[in-house]
């Protein structure tokens, strides 16, 4: 069993950062990959940035070069930074991790980008 707690969103102006944190309540070493999804009022929830256990990071269109994910196993912890960040990045981001072919979510933390 895994928890998975997002926090650090919050209320910005557009072209402000937020940096958001997934702390996993074990050694994030042993995931598969984690990542950050977000879902808007209306529309899917669609995948924002990945990283797998060795390292490597993908990112959706939409946030490449504006948004970084990163771990810091030590801390059990999952990053992703946010920058130059527009309305339309409005959203509840949530944090999802394959462990042991099991899939976690976290609870989500909402982001709002004011124009």
């Amino acid at each position: 069993q895994v928890q998975l707690v997002e926090s650090g969103g919050g209320l910005v102006q557009a072209g402000g950062s937020l940096r958001l944190s997934c702390a996993a309540s074990r050694s994030i070493f042993g995931f598969n990959d984690m990542r950050w999804y977000r879902q808007a009022p209306g529309k899917q929830r669609e995948l924002v940035a990945g990283i797998t256990r060795l390292g490597s990071t993908n990112y959706a269109d939409s946030v490449k070069g504006r948004f970084t994910i990163s771990s810091d196993n030590a801390k059990y912890t999952v990053y992703l930074q946010m920058n130059s960040l527009k309305p339309e990045d409005t959203a509840v981001y949530y944090c999802y991790a394959d462990y042991n072919s099991f899939n976690y979510w976290g609870q989500g933390t909402q982001v709002t980008v004011s124009s």
